[in-house]
């Protein structure tokens, strides 16, 4: 019973963490297009990214996973080439359009362009339904999505046999996935102190912790025995260490917005009074 329990959690969070990498992306990309820039992302964060997804598809091909895994890879590896070509394209234009008008224009704002210096609190309470609303949007997606599967019969194949070899070259795949997912974001949170984080949509962050977290979880949750853990060792750390470097990410977000709500609170006295 407790066997068939930790199974059916495993599953969900699995579903849920799935739901949170499928709209991890969509953020940034509507961020980039909405400012008409990609200069909030750093190149080596995505580029970095991009080959942390390249291996761990590899690998989860070479593991002979689901389909669904691999499709999933496979998503994640175009999701990257969209936000790539977006920084490309917009700095094109950029170049292009300044050329044309005999003048340069701030690839980025001072001040973010959807946020109204008159109404932080608002802007600040507006956030926080929008992300419960998402939170709450992927946690029902993976539910829906455990249920569905789980009452579709699926015949079980017999596990196939690996060599030693292609077991280690799926662990060196897991390890390099694992490093190029958490080195990724040093050069981001480098970044951020010289843009203050502006252009950048920290719901990325947001559902990259909730994917990781319920991720972790849901290989925990199925087994605890330490040979199913060193096997998943790279994913765990991975994950788990990523969730880490996130959150600085999500702390410079609410220190850099601390700051800016407090420069403008200094600035409207002075405007109302001349």
């Amino acid at each position: 019973m407790a066997a068939s329990f930790n199974d059916a959690l495993s599953s969900i969070l699995g579903w849920v963490s799935i739901a949170c990498w499928i709209v991890v992306y969509s953020p940034q990309i509507y961020e980039n297009y909405s400012l008409q820039s990609g200069e909030g992302l750093s190149l080596i964060f995505v580029y970095v990214w991009l080959l942390g997804d390249i291996t761990n598809m590899t690998g989860a091909i070479l593991a002979g996973l689901l389909p669904t895994v691999i499709i999933l890879g496979v998503y994640y590896t175009l999701c990257d080439l969209i936000l790539l070509f977006q920084v490309y394209y917009y700095r094109w234009k950029a170049r292009k359009n300044s050329v044309t008008e005999g003048e340069t224009t701030p690839l980025l704002n001072t001040v973010n362009n959807h946020q109204n210096k008159d109404e932080p609190l608002s802007s600040t309470q507006k956030t926080v339904i929008r992300y419960v609303g998402a939170l709450l949007f992927v946690v029902i997606i993976g539910v829906l999505a455990w249920w569905i599967s789980s009452n579709i019969e699926i015949p079980e194949k017999p596990p196939k046999h690996r060599s030693s070899s292609l077991t280690w070259a799926v662990q060196i795949l897991g390890w390099t996935s694992a490093i190029c997912y958490l080195g990724s974001r040093i050069p981001q949170i480098i970044k951020n102190f010289g843009t203050r984080c502006e252009g950048l949509a920290p719901a990325l962050f947001f559902f990259s912790i909730l994917g990781n977290a319920t991720y972790s979880l849901s290989i925990c949750v199925k087994s605890m025995e330490r040979e199913y853990l060193i096997t998943n060792a790279s994913w765990l750390a991975g994950s788990a260490l990523t969730i880490f470097l996130d959150l600085v990410v999500l702390s410079q977000f609410s220190y850099f917005r601390y700051m800016a709500i407090k420069r403008v609170q200094a600035v409207l006295p002075l405007e109302s009074s001349s």
